[in-house]
């Protein structure tokens, strides 16, 4: 074995003559270590030094979703652009930048073992905008108040790392790429979180149907039953909760983008706001009405006065961003 550039690799080359072309075989053993797009970029580093460059690649097996990402990041910052940018985007930069479709297209609902793995899910997050609508229409109670509070901040915290991607991408603006790409990112982790809590929520919900459908017949049954009523109800507490808590904590990209964000979409920073501050009070009233059913005073208590809290903080923070709007409007 010959010692290399890359640790935790096993490679080999050979020439195909009948192609005119050289093929890479590489076995990466920890990609923790050595990740996918190191190990590409080292091949066109070395292809690069003999003047010769590297067509395509192929994945043989299955990849690990953060590779992926990671490696779309790492791609657009060797291209000085935000890679707060969402997960499809990111893994269809991986793609084409490291030629995994060069061969054969590569599918990457059938090549990421989360996806592959989350085959058949039935996620609201999934459904078109319109089957969406029409669910919350429909006679179900699901998806209810606190879904629609969740996504409303994902809205929210989408519109302020629009503003975060376009200002990286400004005219101008060259040397402050990384700044706004890292809010960008910020946005969408924020943004991710709050649409698991779209499903979460409505999860929270069945949680409490499945434990009132539990048999009630003997003294056992019915102390059972109380007990898992109990710790689902203050789950589907905790749940509108978080979303308060993400949503409130979500404003701050919108406030970095209206103070120093692209003056022509600063209206949209505010906007966000507003979906901002709508998710958390809409949040706020499904962690009071599920409060009445606890007998856990203690837990409640505590529970909505940290939501006031929250809720006060983020109406500040609201008139603060409309301010700031409103100023850049008048100045343009």
């Amino acid at each position: 074995m010959i010692p290399g550039s890359l640790k935790a690799v096993k490679a080999i080359g050979w020439f195909i003559e009948e192609y005119g072309i050289a093929q890479i075989s590489m076995n990466l053993t920890n990609i923790s270590i050595t990740p996918v797009h190191v190990a590409f970029d080292e091949v066109c580093k070395k292809a690069d030094a003999r003047g010769i460059r590297v067509t395509g690649s192929e994945l043989v097996g299955l990849i690990p979703l953060e590779a992926m990402l990671e490696a779309g990041r790492y791609f657009l910052r060797k291209q000085k652009r935000s890679v707060g940018v969402d997960n499809d985007e990111l893994i269809k930069i991986a793609i084409k930048s490291m030629g995994l479709d060069e061969l054969k297209p590569f599918n990457p609902k059938e090549r990421i073992i989360e996806y592959l793995l989350d085959e058949g899910s039935n996620k609201l997050t999934d459904m078109s905008l319109t089957a969406f609508s029409n669910e919350t229409a429909s006679e179900s109670p699901a998806p209810g108040g606190g879904s629609i509070a969740a996504y409303a901040g994902a809205l929210g915290v989408s519109l302020g790392t629009m503003v975060a991607n376009l200002s990286s991408h400004k005219r101008g603006w060259d040397d402050r790429w990384e700044e706004f790409s890292d809010w960008a990112e910020k946005g969408q982790q924020y943004k991710d979180e709050l649409l698991r809590l779209v499903d979460e929520d409505t999860r929270a919900f069945n949680k409490i149907m499945d434990a009132f459908g539990l048999p009630k017949k003997t003294a056992e049954e019915k102390s059972a039953r109380q007990q898992a009523i109990e710790e689902a109800s203050k789950y589907a507490m905790e749940i509108p909760f978080k979303v308060m808590d993400t949503a409130y904590h979500s404003i701050e990209v919108m406030r970095a983008m209206a103070e120093n964000g692209n003056p022509n979409s600063v209206s949209d920073a505010g906007v966000g706001a507003l979906c901002a501050l709508a998710a958390v009070e809409g949040a706020f009233l499904n962690v009071k009405i599920n409060a009445a059913g606890i007998a856990d005073k203690t837990f409640t208590s505590a529970l909505i006065s940290r939501g006031e809290e929250i809720a006060q903080k983020a109406k500040a923070c609201r008139n603060m961003i409309l301010e700031t709007v409103e100023q850049k409007i008048n100045e343009l």
